[in-house]
């Protein structure tokens, strides 16, 4: 424990035994609870020291960058022609290194990084190195940074939100949102958290990189259809309709890439190499 958490610790018990002193009628009841709060606040401090511990080697020093992160740029870089190959623009490569001390030992936000500075360092594709790509990789978690990957093909990404409405009130278009932007991209991509997926799918468009059209859908039936069979799809349906007066529907929609999110797939997710 830190000298400074042991004299924050050791202020608050004496504070409280100090009230323990002011109040000579209840001494009995007071006193070993000061005791308890003490050991207590003993107890989180020296857990928390012990969770953030390892922090101090998680945080990246320029010496490690250089040591875990170069060798990526320098295999992206290693097809360009040693001519072409330029300082980077401050404004790209530094906020990269400074992001990098912090997200350097996560595997998918480095090769985004990665990614990023080697197109700063070609001379052909230098200018599409768009300084604000560094703070939208900051925004990401490494789930997001591998459903990006879906952007650099042309494949489908349906998605659906389950509702449940009322029969009764049907024709007045009153819902109920039981799930939101039910899709396949979690597995697909290979996300750890495949719960989260939604609430990824929100970040990205709050990013810019991707949008969902209102009220579009794709044509074919058959796209949908590995959704709307889903196990979980299937069981919301399954949970709604015990009440017979209540109905189950599946909205169709779709995740688009937009034009920023195009352009940032080409230059940190797509690898030159």
């Amino acid at each position: 424990m830190s000298d400074e958490s042991s004299s924050t610790t050791a202020d608050v018990i004496n504070a409280v035994a100090a009230v323990a002193k002011e109040v000579p009628i209840y001494p009995d009841m007071v006193q070993p609870a000061a005791q308890e709060l003490g050991k207590g606040l003993l107890t989180v401090a020296k857990t928390v020291n012990l969770a953030l511990a390892p922090l101090a080697g998680v945080v990246w020093g320029f010496d490690k960058i250089k040591e875990k992160f170069f060798p990526k740029v320098e295999e992206r870089l290693r097809n360009v022609p040693r001519e072409n190959i330029i300082t980077p623009r401050i404004s790209v490569a530094g906020p990269i290194v400074e992001a990098l001390r912090y997200a350097g030992s996560e595997e998918a936000l480095s090769d985004l990084y990665a990614n990023l500075l080697a197109t700063s360092m070609d001379r052909v594709t230098a200018s599409t190195a768009h300084p604000a790509f560094t703070e939208i990789i900051k925004q990401l978690t490494p789930d997001e940074a591998k459903i990006l990957k879906c952007f650099t093909s042309n494949q489908p990404m349906p998605l659906i939100d389950i509702k449940k409405f009322s029969k009764s009130d049907k024709v007045s278009g009153g819902y109920l949102l039981k799930y939101v932007n039910h899709s396949n991209l979690g597995s697909t991509a290979g996300c750890e958290h495949l719960d989260l997926v939604p609430a990824y799918i929100d970040n990205l468009v709050r990013l810019g990189l991707a949008e969902i059209p209102s009220g579009q859908c794709y044509k074919l039936d058959v796209i949908y259809r590995s959704l709307e069979d889903s196990e979980l799809a299937i069981s919301i349906k399954a949970e709604i309709e015990r009440n017979p007066e209540d109905g189950c529907e599946f909205e169709r929609k779709f995740l688009a890439v937009t034009s920023l999110g195009r352009q940032f797939a080409k230059v940190c997710v797509a690898s030159k190499s």
